[in-house]
């Protein structure tokens, strides 16, 4: 479960030049490292102050387009049910059928991403991902445990500036 913090400090950075940039949250952020199978605790809550990893957690990627456990495809295309890469504002807080009842809009910045948001790609969590376990059934949302839902949830009810979801390989 190691994952390179090389990798991981140099993609902060350049998270942090961006939020700044951008009039984001500039304390924390979502770093979603999908070049790691489904299996890694490959969302790093990252604290942009300090420097320094908060927290770790599983997180599932899309199903579609071939994707398997160990090796997530990519695309923007509608239906597709896959992840997109790129950075992300997450947005409004709204009810989810799944988890907790949370969920949270994601707004794509870049053309890899671009169609999130008709996509209604969301962040959430989902009762069959376990904290330990994760669950294979996304359709292109970073799906968490109920647990990491409600850490997230919280961090997120205090934060007044948008904050940052960045998924990457």
């Amino acid at each position: 479960d190691d994952i390179d913090i090389r990798k991981i400090r140099e993609k902060a950075i350049e998270a942090k030049e961006f939020v700044a940039q951008n009039g984001m949250n500039q304390d924390w952020c979502l770093l979603l490292d999908f070049s790691y199978d489904l299996y890694t605790r490959r969302l790093i809550v990252y604290d942009l102050k300090s420097n320094e990893i908060i927290r770790r957690e599983l997180v599932s990627h899309g199903n579609g387009g071939g994707s398997t456990p160990s090796k997530p495809v990519f695309s923007n295309v509608e239906g597709s049910f896959c992840s997109s890469l790129g950075k992300y504002k997450i947005g409004k807080r709204a009810y989810s059928n799944w988890g907790i009842h949370v969920h949270y809009k994601l707004h794509g910045l870049e053309p890899t991403n671009s169609n999130a948001f008709r996509r209604i790609i969301v962040l959430h969590s989902y009762a069959g991902a376990y904290c330990d376990y994760p669950t294979t059934a996304s359709n292109g949302c970073p799906i968490v445990c109920d647990d990491v839902m409600r850490y997230l949830d919280e961090k997120l009810k205090q934060t007044t500036k948008p904050t940052l979801l960045w998924i990457f390989e």
